[in-house]
């Protein structure tokens, strides 16, 4: 497997509350990105305090042995963990009050891809017919969408799209969203923040994915956000094989 990630703090932020880590288990491969949310600094310090108590709670419990339900419950109890810290983070100080984080995650072995995630963050898989987003957002316009209350194309215009129905730090427990799917010999697998996903559409940056190579794919999808005003932190990775 081969691998590359970035993150940017694109052309009108202060300052970047987004993180991104890739980390390699006995040859299977673990990423997440993170988006964060909260005034002054707290974005920036949920989304590095998620993303750190999540690697080391799974390298904690990781084993190359591990089947489906193995990796499904650690990866959950690694997200729940990471939950906790930033909650109880946010009660110890009240100038981090309300912070949070999105958290999309996808851990590959030689057999499944298995994806987890909450909030806005997304995961997607690439192949010769398009870009194919896996995750659900846990927005209230998507919520909206799926109840028949909003238009598809009411979407991107609506003045609540930005709200989070579900996030890392901000309830006491959470459940996130997970995902199985098999293996193929070839595979391109995208997680990015809504920095890039909010702006760019799927066929954009699949246009963008298809023709660069892998190295230098990441400043090429950041381009592509800063094509589109660069209005928010840019993070990605992407794994293929």
């Amino acid at each position: 497997m081969k691998y590359v990630s970035a993150t940017d703090i694109g052309l009108l932020r202060e300052e970047n509350q987004d993180m991104v880590k890739v980390k390699e288990f006995y040859g299977n491969v673990l990423a997440a990105v993170c988006d964060g949310m909260g005034g002054e600094r707290s974005g920036q310090d949920a989304s590095r305090i998620a993303i750190e108590e999540f690697f080391s709670r799974f390298d904690e419990g990781y084993s190359p042995e591990l089947d489906t339900i193995g990796v499904r419950q650690l990866m959950t109890s690694s997200v729940s963990a990471a939950n906790s810290i930033v909650y109880t983070t946010a009660r110890m100080d009240y100038k981090s009050f309300g912070m949070g984080t999105t958290c999309v995650a996808a851990y590959i072995d030689d057999k499944y891809i298995y994806i987890i995630n909450i909030g806005d963050s997304r995961a997607y898989y690439m192949d010769e017919n398009g870009l194919h987003q896996i995750t659900s957002d846990h927005t209230l316009v998507n919520l909206l969408l799926m109840q028949g209350k909003i238009e598809p194309d009411e979407v991107q215009t609506h003045p609540k799209r930005n709200m989070l129905t579900k996030a890392v730090g901000v309830e006491k427990t959470v459940k996130p969203d997970f995902y199985r799917m098999k293996r193929e010999e070839k595979f391109t697998i995208l997680l990015c923040s809504d920095g890039l996903s909010g702006y760019c559409s799927d066929s954009e940056i699949y246009e963008i994915m298809k023709s660069t190579p892998l190295e230098d794919l990441s400043r090429a999808l950041i381009d592509l956000a800063f094509s589109k005003g660069g209005r928010d932190n840019i993070t990605l990775a992407v794994i293929t094989d």
